[in-house]
């Protein structure tokens, strides 16, 4: 799952049989004891801290940042606020605390709010409790169905959170009066759970209003019932920090019910945002065609990203999302694999020539900001050639360069692209031994032709950038690599 998927976790429930307790006699036999929302995941998270364990697996990055914030907060049981921009891992952190929720929990059998056995609020519950008391049948609720969640929209109404009057309970028999006839919202029915809010200032006045009560008096009322459910949630939100001022839309009462409030933030380190693509990103390879991402590629788009978020010509209060490494990591394996089926080859290695697949990827996930109509392209191709310069500047020595540097001013000239096969490029190592040393450095013990030919492109493009060699480029994105003193012959 992506770093700020919006895909739902796993609901696995295969993991323990739920306890065979079957009435509230019996769960009284087991020595269960009820504690509230808050308690019991502040006792499971402690028992974690203690053991030395993460409170959350897949999130990287926030080791020494949020998470410390995320503990401090958790252990003081507040309702919890992430700030942050998009693909910063916040809902995928709000989905995991259900990690911190025991694994089984009993409630009242047909309760429609995760009714306490031990203290019933529901009128079904509380009328099955009085009719057959220790004897009431129970059954067991895993905490994967114990988190509920809703994407704040404009048209989100009370009746969506709290619940209304359902018309076809009406229609059966009932009187308006009799507590039976409501459908419950999404909150009460999340009782005994936590209950998520996404980009939460989106949500109407009037209807942020409505969770003061929630976040305060721990209840919902119901429009036109002089009854009170009072509901133990835990309250989880999160929102822009644009949106999330006194100057955005949200009202100032909301904001102060919520105990912490955390910023979230992108990666710090290109280490970091690699490691995430890493865990993220589909496998490349298909069928029987191998692809293999080298290392230096991964930076170089890892980096792009990490240019892009310092960059005047991105608009940064939209942010740059994690995502847009992710799926341009994506998309270059799958430039590299299109390129490696057109010339039947079956061991394939992202070049350099497949960073132009990114204008895919990348224009739906950053906003540029150009003067100039027309000129998000040339923004986007110099973002990549920064990143590939960085990167050749971090894993190539200046000094292994020279000698490059000397066969092409002796004449040396390289023809590369999506055209130019592995063996072919990969044989410029015997025309020009002295790329054998870099090409060595960077292919980490994988010989294979495909390795070789993208090594030697970045080579080649690193030094261009470098301003030491010439590049001629063909309308088919081709490249033709010179030197800058020289005009020599071709070498085949």
């Amino acid at each position: 799952m992506p770093f700020g998927s919006s895909a739902y976790y796993s609901q696995d429930m295969s993991s323990t049989p739920a306890p065979s307790s079957a009435t509230i006699s019996q769960l009284k036999s087991s020595g269960w004891i009820s504690r509230p929302i808050k308690e019991e995941i502040r006792l499971n998270a402690v028992t974690k801290i203690m053991a030395k364990q993460p409170l959350f697996e897949g999130v990287l990055g926030y080791e020494d940042t949020v998470m410390p914030q995320l503990e401090n907060a958790i252990l003081a049981g507040h309702d919890v606020i992430f700030l942050g921009e998009r693909g910063q891992a916040k809902t995928r952190i709000i989905r995991s605390l259900t990690g911190l929720l025991d694994e089984w929990m009993p409630i009242i059998a047909g309760s429609e709010i995760n009714d306490d056995p031990y203290n019933p609020v529901s009128k079904h519950a509380r009328d099955l409790v009085e009719e057959l008391g220790d004897d009431a049948p129970i059954s067991w609720v895993h905490r994967d169905l114990r988190y509920g969640e809703k994407l704040a929209t404009p048209d989100t109404s009370i009746a969506d959170l709290i619940g209304e009057v359902d018309p076809i309970k009406v229609a059966e028999g009932r009187y308006l009066s009799d507590e039976l006839t409501l459908h419950y919202g999404l909150v009460p029915r999340t009782n005994r759970g936590i209950f998520a809010i996404n980009e939460l200032p989106d949500l109407s006045e009037r209807i942020q209003v409505g969770l003061l009560n929630i976040l305060e008096e721990r209840d919902v009322q119901v429009r036109g019932y002089k009854i009170r459910l009072p509901i133990d949630v835990l309250l989880v939100a999160s929102a822009n920090p644009e949106d999330y001022t006194n100057r955005g839309r949200i009202i100032t009462p909301l904001k102060d019910r919520f105990g912490s409030q955390i910023r979230t933030h992108y990666p710090l380190e290109t280490d970091t945002e690699v490691q995430i693509v890493r865990q993220e990103a589909r496998p490349p390879s298909v069928g029987n065609v191998t692809v293999t991402v080298p290392a230096y590629m991964e930076r170089v788009v890892a980096t792009f990203s990490q240019l892009a978020r310092s960059s005047s010509q991105v608009n940064q209060r939209s942010g740059v999302s994690v995502r847009l490494s992710v799926s341009n990591y994506e998309v270059m394996s799958a430039n590299a694999l299109r390129r490696g089926l057109r010339l039947g080859e079956t061991n394939v290695v992202p070049r350099v020539c497949d960073l132009e697949a990114f204008a895919a990827s990348t224009g739906g996930k950053i906003e540029i900001e150009a003067l100039e109509e027309g000129r998000e392209g040339q923004v986007l191709r110099d973002l990549i050639r920064a990143s590939v310069l960085t990167v050749f500047r971090e894993v190539v020595s200046p000094e292994l360069t020279r000698a490059v540097l000397a066969s092409f001013e002796e004449g040396a000239v390289v023809h590369t692209g999506e055209d130019v096969g592995s063996e072919e490029q990969a044989m410029l190592l015997g025309n020009i031994p002295a790329l054998r040393p870099i090409v060595d450095s960077l292919i980490d013990g994988d010989d294979s032709a495909a390795s070789l030919a993208a090594a030697v492109e970045f080579v080649l493009e690193g030094m261009h950038l470098s301003k030491r060699l010439n590049k001629d480029t063909s309308a088919t994105g081709g490249g033709t690599y010179r030197s800058r003193t020289v005009t020599p012959s071709a070498i085949n």
